[in-house]
């Protein structure tokens, strides 16, 4: 094995030897699914180079909901296999692979007016088919405690800013919740690079031959390859034409915490007149709460960074706002995201009914493409992609993420342990000759400067965007952004 550090000269030295070899296995796309390919690749002994245009987690994967879950959705569009496949990989990320990211989460649909007493029990009962799912899944109650009702009391203490009128009660239920959905992915990486995977940034892939172009120098070159997978999500047609998408557009926005009371459980409410659709209000413990999620279908040209527009956050304020004692006003968003699903296509209907399902498919030309899926399900979409090029047997079941085994050191801050895990006294140790880097480099702004400087030097990040927008998250709230560039800029300034 060697060191998982991603570094500039590790990206130039990995690349040159491209040029003289050839390799088992070339993945196209640095999101969930590609370094889970990479990792999975390489932990079986496959030589592997994984190559992103742009950064890792730049495209869907930085836009999710964090939230790894048992996919109740799916038990209420009867799809049972594939709610107990997101069971058994929660239960992975959980309790194995990724427990420094995973933590559970206590989620709450109140019971108001909006609500029926007959909905109530359907939704009961689904949270309990859930749970019973947790159970063949094998994660034991200490992990992610049962279902069950709440009174009036129970709910207002867990969501203070729940709309009391008409309240009688809510339903608790536990779900899998990310630290990061962008440091899942770096940690995917960084692992894959210390089985000997060469994980290369600003690096687009031509074609699926193996042709691919350096951004950072102009230089084209090829890169031999006895496999070749196209791991691009909703973008994958670019290179395999023939595949079969319908993309969906999913949009959130961003509150901070204190306009709801700073719950410590998630809020849901249904949308009015449609079922099995919910806008979920998600704490994080950076002080914000994550709102979402639109689910619509996208036509035309794929933009590489979607946007939310003013309809969108309008719908998520005006159905949130159903459940709170005070409405939410457009002046109160501090930042917004969005992102694309690569739904596979086939079904007509409402883009939030199309299955999560993932595939695997070869064109003529050779090329493995991956299709559809989500990012609970990551590890089972990348191990049926390298169970078709090997029959030595997956690992990645029971292959612990860099940070998340070793002693965690209690002489650092909580927030570099919640987002490093057993790696948060190397973060630290960044400030050896600086103090002020163990503190925030600007007022209210959540992150240290350590957190910078490590995106440098062990994390491949090559631009103030790789820092902002990726590596901390600060991108999120667009003052922090704002107030956060001259850090940013100062770390890959640091001589390495």
């Amino acid at each position: 094995m060697t060191g998982p550090h991603l570094t500039r000269e590790r990206r130039a030295r990995e690349l040159d030897e491209l040029t003289s070899t050839t390799i088992d296995v070339l993945v196209i796309g640095g999101g969930v699914t590609g370094c889970g390919v990479a990792l999975d690749a390489a932990s079986r002994g496959l030589s592997v180079a994984l190559v992103e245009k742009s950064d890792l987690a730049h495209g869907t994967s930085r836009w999710s909901s964090k939230l790894v879950h048992g996919g109740l959705r799916y038990l209420a569009t009867g799809d049972v296999a594939l709610a107990f496949e997101s069971a058994r990989e929660r239960d992975v990320l959980l309790r194995r692979t990724a427990p420094h990211l995973v933590r559970p989460l206590p989620m709450v649909v109140p019971l108001g007016d909006d609500i029926s007493r007959r909905g109530g029990v359907l939704i009961d009962a689904g949270q309990r088919t859930g749970d019973a799912l947790r159970l063949l899944a094998g994660t034991p109650r200490s992990a992610l405690p049962r279902p069950r009702r709440i009174g009036v009391t129970e709910t207002a203490r867990l969501i203070p800013g729940v709309r009391r009128d008409g309240l009688r009660g809510g339903l608790l239920n536990w779900d899998g919740q990310l630290e990061d959905d962008a440091r899942l992915v770096i940690a995917l990486a960084r692992t894959a690079a210390s089985y000997g995977a060469r994980i290369l940034t600003r690096v687009t892939a031509l074609d699926g031959t193996g042709v691919v172009r350096d951004e950072l120098t102009g230089a084209q070159l090829r890169i031999t390859a006895r496999a070749v997978v196209n791991a691009t999500g909703v973008w994958a047609g670019t290179l395999a034409p023939e595949t079969q998408l319908r993309p969906s557009k999913g949009v959130h926005v961003v509150l901070p915490a204190g306009l709801l009371g700073y719950p410590t459980a998630s809020l849901t409410v249904a949308v009015p007149g449609q079922s099995n659709r919910y806008v979920f209000a998600l704490p994080h413990p950076d002080g914000i709460v994550h709102v979402g999620l639109t689910d619509d279908p996208v036509d035309g040209p794929l933009p590489d960074v979607p946007r939310a527009t003013e309809g969108e956050i309008g719908f998520l304020l005006d159905t949130l706002s159903r459940g709170l004692e005070r409405p939410l006003s457009r002046s109160d968003v501090v930042g917004s995201f969005a992102g694309l699903r690569p739904l596979l296509a086939g079904v007509e209907g409402r883009t939030a009914d199309l299955s999560r399902r993932h595939a695997v498919v070869q064109g003529d030309d050779g090329l493995w493409t991956v299709l559809g899926g989500k990012l609970t399900t990551y590890r089972r979409m990348a191990q049926d992609v390298v169970d078709k090029l090997t029959d030595v047997p997956t690992r990645t079941r029971d292959l612990p993420l860099v940070g998340a085994v070793g002693p965690v050191a209690r002489d650092v801050p909580q927030r570099l342990v919640r987002r490093y895990g057993a790696e948060a006294a190397q973060v630290a140790a960044l400030a050896q000759h600086d103090a002020r880097l163990l503190q925030r480099f600007a007022p209210g702004v959540p992150v240290l400067g350590v957190e910078l400087l490590w995106g440098v030097v062990a994390e491949g990040a090559l631009t103030p965007e790789d820092l902002l927008e990726r590596r901390t998250r600060l991108s999120f709230v667009d003052s922090w952004h704002e107030a956060a560039r001259p850090a940013a800029d100062a770390a890959l300034a640091v001589p390495v």
